[in-house]
């Protein structure tokens, strides 16, 4: 054999194993920062709020370069003022929906809360004019591509983002599962495509491949039961995240909801005959975890793919350089946003019911007069009800 051919045959092998050593070692760093987050808490919120930020650079980076708008008035100014105009709405949504308590104790507070969306409206509405005032005519065009493209961050960005924090305060399970499965389906896909990969899956990405794909899918469904299991024995992971006034300081203390109380199951019988086994004992949670779990595999990679077919659009190969093997840190979240996305909806057509510490944070924020008009409304209702009881099983037994 040639040579040259062994060389560039050992040099082709030798970056394949490098690339793989660098991204698995940046992985594990990352992991562990994942943990050492989650041993902090709600504090996470952090976390989000600079993710969001580093993510909104990046792109705007992206359209700040490709669309040369180094000559365009205020871009850049307006683009972080409408991040700071949409932050100040969804983060004041947070503080009025699940910080009752709290805003009913501060008179400022109680003022920016009542008028909140309107003050919201206000701030974006001035950088609206601001942008109509910069306009420049040999930049027209370029400027409103410009703001369509700030704008189209936002909703990707942004929006999400506040999903990802709404699913936090449903309960830390709801935030840490759905992160962890995109990592173990992104962990997973590699490794089998690194190693069994031979069959192209998407033109947009040409190293994913079907085997990638396919065992990602049945290792992410493991992954997302076993760690179901593991963190629904947890109060501190399935309890709703909640302010306490008393101690100015998140909690996570209730009586855990059905889905997290271990129920037994009946196979069916066909099932029974092959595993002979009648019953198994589940956390309801953990079947909604392969509900999660088959979104991230099959669904999610499309967020992927998406930003894949970005970065071709533009002619770029990561979003920014942020960490060495993987490219910026939209790079990393590309599927998490998705998958917040697909978690805060399932969550609101399957999961969430009636929250008794909502309706109260929100009668601590009424008037006295209007919460004794409540009391007394409720008062009356649940006295007609013991009466409609008491006549009705009454009657039955005569």
């Amino acid at each position: 054999m040639d040579v040259s051919v062994c060389v560039d045959v050992y040099l082709s092998v030798f970056s394949r194993w490098k690339n793989w050593w660098i991204r698995g070692v940046l992985s594990l760093a990352m992991i562990s920062g994942f943990f050492m987050v989650i041993y902090l808490g709600p504090i996470m919120l952090i976390l989000v709020m600079t993710i969001q930020i580093k993510c909104f650079q990046e792109i705007i980076d992206i359209g700040y370069r490709v669309y040369h708008s180094y000559e365009l008035p205020w871009f850049r100014t307006l683009s972080w003022y409408f991040l700071i105009c949409v932050n100040y709405f969804f983060y004041g949504e947070t503080l009025a929906e699940y910080f009752g308590a709290l805003v009913q104790r501060e008179d400022s507070l109680q003022f920016l809360v009542r008028y909140h969306r309107f003050i919201s409206f206000t701030l974006y509405l001035a950088g609206f004019c601001m942008f109509v005032l910069s306009l420049v005519k040999k930049h027209y065009r370029l400027q409103f591509y410009m703001f369509a493209w700030t704008h189209v961050t936002l909703l990707i960005v942004v929006t999400q983002s506040h999903l990802v924090i709404q699913n936090l305060f449903e309960g830390m399970i709801w935030f840490i599962v759905p992160i962890s499965i995109v990592i173990c389906n992104d962990i997973m896909a590699y490794l089998f495509g690194f190693f069994f990969g031979r069959t192209p899956l998407i033109k947009l990405s040409p190293k994913k491949t079907w085997e990638g794909f396919i065992g990602g899918f049945f290792g992410t469904l493991v992954c997302g039961f076993i760690l179901a299991y593991l963190l629904a024995q947890f109060q501190y992971f399935v309890c709703p995240v909640e302010y306490n006034s008393e101690t100015n300081r998140f909690t996570a203390d209730c009586e855990p909801s059905d889905i997290f109380v271990m129920q037994k199951y009946t196979f069916p019988f066909a099932v029974q005959n092959i595993l002979t086994w009648k019953t198994v004992n589940l956390y309801p949670y953990q079947i909604h975890s392969v509900v999660l779990s088959t979104f991230a595999s099959l669904i999610g990679p499309f967020g992927g793919f998406f930003a894949s077919g970005f970065k071709r659009a533009f002619q770029i190969k990561d979003f920014a350089d942020t960490i060495p093997g993987h490219g910026g840190i939209m790079d990393r979240f590309d599927c998490q946003y998705l998958m917040a996305t697909f978690t805060h909806v399932y969550i609101a057509s399957f999961i969430r019911g009636p929250n008794p510490s909502k309706v109260l944070q929100q009668l601590l924020v009424l008037q006295p007069e209007q919460q004794l008009s409540i009391f007394n409304a409720m008062r009356d209702l649940m006295r007609e009800g013991k009466k409609w009881h008491s006549g009705h099983f009454g009657t039955g037994c005569r």
